[in-house]
């Protein structure tokens, strides 16, 4: 009866320990995902700075453009070639202005990437907390029998020497 006992305290320990195996298995594999979408958040972050930058040398390219143009427009109005070259001005100012919108329509995007990771980031490190929490409570649980196991197993040796003697 005792072997019987002992026997399923041994199979729930083992059942145990597979669980603890587990869950640790499932926290390293969260914490690896943790670090993937922080991995991919900085990289969102270095796009959005190489775009916002990009933006920027755009944006004064535009202003400088804008400006070439009106300084040609005031010294060589009513020239042919002078309409010619203000008509290529204007499309290098649209091109350019439809580049920025492009690049601030990614910036855009990218932003929006970024929050959506942040918020999984954030989902992921919750979950990894958590799993972190049940584990401990599963070591804990396991320490206390084990306990209780060295505790029953003093028992039964005090009764088989008790009824030893008998």
């Amino acid at each position: 009866m005792a072997s019987g006992t002992q026997a399923k305290f041994v199979q729930k320990m083992n059942s145990l320990r597979l669980e603890a195996d587990e869950n640790a298995a499932k926290a390293e594999e969260l914490k690896q995902k943790v670090k993937d979408l922080e991995q991919d958040n900085l990289t969102k972050e270095q796009e959005i700075t190489s775009l916002t930058h990009r933006n920027q040398l755009l944006e004064s390219e535009v202003e400088k453009l804008e400006n070439t143009h009106k300084d040609l427009k005031k010294e060589n109005e009513g020239s042919a070639s002078q309409a010619a070259q203000h008509d290529s001005l204007t499309r290098r100012v649209q091109v350019l202005e439809d580049e920025n919108e492009k690049a601030d329509q990614t910036l855009r995007e990218t932003n929006e990437k970024l929050r959506q990771t942040d918020v999984k980031a954030g989902h992921y490190e919750r979950k990894v907390q958590a799993l972190e929490s049940e584990r401990d409570e599963w070591e804990a649980k396991y320490e206390e029998m084990a306990k209780k196991h060295q505790t029953l197993q003093k028992e039964l040796q005090e009764l088989e020497q008790s009824m030893g003697s008998l």
